[in-house]
């Protein structure tokens, strides 16, 4: 047993914690075989922890015994060590290491297991494929970078919740269990055995309970929660993610946004030691889409989008002159210093903008010679000046522009400017720009469906002088949200909601939800709504996003201890699986087909 392994031996110190500090004192380490090298006798071990690596040596003539078994260790045995701290001998010192100046002389060594040889190395420089390490995740976590990753994890939960706690906010559980109300993503969905033919929800976000907790007079409520989206997969989604959630009772939506401020400063001054300038800029809706093209701009570099509908409104450029003439938009991109791009470079970048619905992309090459551009002959000599005023044109730049409905053309500008940032180098990790997103729109038309849709969810109140609106132009109404935008990410979103139950009713039966749907699927929220619902409004952080922005991965499966792929399934315990027919009977279900 274990137990017996261990013996009398304690660890008193993490291989990561010992430095210069430590000099001369005798400690007990343990944990796995980084690596072992022989140097004639003399035997070296790295020893790795969570905390860092620390070098042991053992000197066959201190002691003999850990000598011998020192010569058995292989990579990853897991290993207990006992000695003095001492510094490395002259000319192996490692300054890139918290530990490098010190090592510990072994006294007494003991091998607590062995290991089979590793799939892959498990450091910081090898390169290995995702689908094996996600299949060995048990060994992927020990690697430096992603425990590196977790402990970050753990350090922004607590600064969330003692921040949250000093702001007089309290952590309730809310159910796992619920039911189910597709509006939005598809519910992940869970048959019951006690009452058969009948199905919970997963749940989407807890918004229907967090409403119902400040109806319930805990009028500041915090949780850091597990939500699941049965939805198509990114690089930056999974299907069980973790939200920050949170909701205030007798606030405005500027005072939501002062409190979130608070919590994000504080999350980057302990995960970062990041100093953040508050308060963060605010841009409503429509600006972020007239200067950027999309809702969650990238501040990190200037390049905006610049409206040219009214100055080629009459040119003899067709495509931009019919365009502008059916209430289109036609946009331009100065790309600063790059008319160097090669007409491949230029064909690619369509080729991107056509991913966002945009039939194609005119270019321009501002040279010493004025315009150089299949488009340069349907403008006159005073079009053209005036269009470079307009540009800001210099010598060197390339105008990328775009003509199509003010939808397509804003995205694939804007999109595609999200594009240049990253080709160019414009995007630095170590930046860190906010800004908050207001005054969305509150409803969007679906032409399939034929009604309107709520553009974030039914409970987003709507602007108190757009209230109006909803029973003459509803689709003019904005909404009291927000988004706060990090970088080019939405890292979180919320809303001033609805505490008025005749209000709640308008706007369902907006959605196109009669009076019994709604008594159905919401009618405990109704209901609560009429019992003295608080003023009140909240806000929900995606935790994994911003642990890939402060840990500057890649992918959000380096966030998350044990991930599913992008067909949502866990490689490691093969999930999900199918079950015998006995369980399926116990639930009332009956597949039509088992998969071979």
């Amino acid at each position: 047993m274990l137990n017996d392994k261990l013996g009398n031996w304690t660890r008193t110190h993490r291989c990561g914690d010992l430095t210069a500090e430590q000099m001369g004192q005798e400690v007990c380490v343990m944990g796995w075989a980084q690596r072992r090298r022989d140097h004639g006798g003399l035997i070296f071990i790295d020893l790795r922890d969570r905390e860092g690596i620390i070098q042991l040596a053992l000197d066959p003539d201190r002691d003999s015994a850990s000598h011998k078994k020192a010569e058995q260790v292989r990579n990853e045995f897991v290993l207990a060590a006992r000695g003095k701290v001492s510094p490395r001998p002259e000319g192996t010192v490692n300054p890139k290491m918290k530990t490098g100046e010190v090592e510990i002389e072994i006294s007494e060594l003991l091998i607590l297991n062995r290991s089979e040889t590793p799939p892959f190395m498990l450091d910081e420089f090898t390169e290995v494929a995702e689908n094996i390490r996600l299949k060995h995740r048990y060994l992927d976590l020990r690697r430096p970078a992603l425990q590196k990753n977790m402990l970050m994890r753990h350090l922004v939960a607590k600064t969330v919740r003692n921040y949250f706690d000093g702001q007089g906010f309290i952590e309730v559980e809310t159910p796992v269990l619920t039911k189910s109300t597709p509006e939005g993503a598809r519910d992940y969905l869970v048959p019951s055995r006690v009452n058969t033919g009948q199905f919970y929800a997963l749940p989407q976000s807890p918004q229907l309970f967090k409403q119902l907790l400040m109806v319930s007079g805990f009028d500041r409520y915090f949780q850091i929660v597990k939500c699941f989206r049965d939805e198509d997969l990114r690089a930056d989604r999974q299907p069980e993610f973790t939200q920050l959630d949170c909701e205030m009772s007798f606030v405005n939506r500027s005072q939501v946004m002062d409190i979130m401020e608070g919590m994000i400063a504080n999350v980057f001054k302990e995960a970062l030691d990041v100093e953040l300038t508050l308060p963060m800029p605010r841009l409503s809706y429509a600006e972020a889409l007239d200067r950027y093209g999309v809702d969650n701009p990238d501040l990190r570099f200037d390049m905006e989008l610049i409206d040219i509908t009214r100055q080629v409104a009459g040119s003899q450029f067709k495509v931009f002159a019919s365009v502008a003439a059916s209430d289109g938009l036609v946009k331009a991109l100065n790309v600063k210093g790059c008319a160097t791009f090669s007409r491949k470079e230029l064909d690619d970048l369509t080729d991107f903008a056509k991913i966002y619905g945009a039939k194609g992309m005119a270019w321009v090459k501002v040279t010493e010679a004025g315009w150089q551009s299949p488009i340069a002959k349907f403008f006159s000599a005073e079009e053209l000046t005036a269009l470079n005023d307009r540009l800001g044109a210099e010598v060197g730049d390339l105008i990328l522009f775009m003509a199509d409905t003010p939808a397509i053309a804003n995205e694939a500008l804007g999109r595609l400017r999200g594009h240049l940032g990253q080709k160019l180098g414009l995007t630095d990790k170590d930046n860190y720009q906010f800004v908050w997103v207001t005054d969305f729109p509150l409803l969007e038309w679906d032409g399939e469906q034929r009604r309107h849709m709520a553009v974030h969810h039914p409970f987003t109140a709507p602007l108190e002088e757009d209230i109006p609106l909803l029973d003459t132009d509803p689709g003019k109404a904005r909404a009291q949200a927000y988004d706060l935008v990090l970088n080019g990410s939405e890292i979180g979103g919320g809303s001033i909601r609805i505490h008025d139950q005749d209000v709640q009713s308008r706007m369902f039966d907006l959605l196109g939800i009669g009076a019994e749907e709604a008594r159905e699927k919401f009618g405990f929220l109704l209901d609560a709504l009429a019992f003295g619902a608080p003023p009140h409004g909240g806000i929900a952080f995606g935790l994994d996003r911003l642990m890939m922005i402060l840990t500057g991965s890649d992918s959000i499966r380096d966030v998350i201890a044990f991930p599913k792929t992008q067909k949502a399934t866990c490689l490691l315990s093969d999930a999900p699986n199918e079950v015998d027919d006995k369980q399926l009977q116990e639930l009332g279900v009956r597949l039509r087909s088992r998969q071979k």
